[in-house]
């Protein structure tokens, strides 16, 4: 049976990128099982067809597109609209984590390719749905952050300044659409266990599995919360982060491991 799905007004739509591996992997099957229809991007369309009849999902629409690509992705949401109808959700999920060091060059085209991918993806990625929305009076827009991105942390300046940026993106766009209608939801992980975390050689606490992570951020999604850190403990420890004075917060991450380089890894 062909997992493409055709329009049906009695089921809400999940717009979803980066759904080929990880969290998007995991929301992608807690979106199915609460009876959402699935629309999902990746670059990979092929693997991610594959994957999908693995799971048994049949609720499903499939387009190939890479975030950093602004044409693809951006005619890839206008697609969707036109083939399974307005999304209820659309969620921004695309994102890489390489560590970097400002004194190597090449580095700098690591964080080139991170802010093209985990920023102007995600904003590439509502572009198509913003207008739709607003005209229709209600939707969800939904970024995930992280925890990474409420202090910089040593070898990680490219990550944990783009996801700075997603949380400020979103404040900035849910102001905008606030008195529309449409919803804008920052989701925050903490570690959760994913091909993304398995490398990192430090220690990662609160690790959760992606499918617990995946249900607790479900339901913030359909309550419509503004801001969720995930697991709520890694909000206590971000948030006693973010007062520690400068000088204290440097010696707690000082000699922690980093997360290791493109060339390195």
């Amino acid at each position: 049976m062909s997992l493409e799905s055709t329009p049906s007004s009695s089921s809400p739509l999940v717009f979803l990128t980066g759904a080929s591996s990880g969290i998007g992997q995991a929301l992608a099957v807690r979106f199915h099982a609460a009876g959402y229809r699935l629309a999902l991007v990746a670059r990979r369309a092929e693997a991610l067809r594959a994957w999908a009849a693995e799971q048994g999902l049949t609720r499903v629409w499939i387009r190939a597109a890479d975030v950093r690509d602004v044409a693809a992705i951006t005619a890839a949401g206008r697609d969707c609209i036109v083939e399974q109808g307005l999304p209820d959700v659309v969620i921004a999920n695309a994102g890489i984590s390489i560590g970097m060091d400002t004194a190597e060059i090449d580095d700098l085209d690591v964080m080139r390719a991170t802010y093209e991918t985990n920023n102007l993806g995600m904003a590439a990625t509502f572009q198509p749905f913003v207008a739709a929305m607003r005209t229709r009076g209600r939707g969800t827009l939904v970024g995930i952050a992280s925890v990474a991105g409420i202090r910089g942390l040593p070898g990680h300046a490219a990550y944990c300044s783009s996801k700075a940026a997603v949380i400020s993106y979103c404040e900035s766009l849910r102001g905008e659409l606030r008195t529309d209608g449409v919803k804008v939801v920052t989701i925050l992980p903490g570690y959760v266990d994913t091909p993304l975390t398995r490398g990192n050689p430090y220690s990662m606490p609160f690790l959760m599995p992606a499918a617990a992570f995946a249900e607790q951020a479900g339901r913030a999604i359909e309550a419509g919360v503004s801001y969720r850190v995930i697991p709520w403990q890694m909000g206590v420890v971000a948030g006693l982060m973010r007062m520690l004075p400068n000088a204290w917060f440097d010696r707690a991450v000082a000699g922690r491991g980093r997360k290791p380089r493109r060339s390195a890894g």
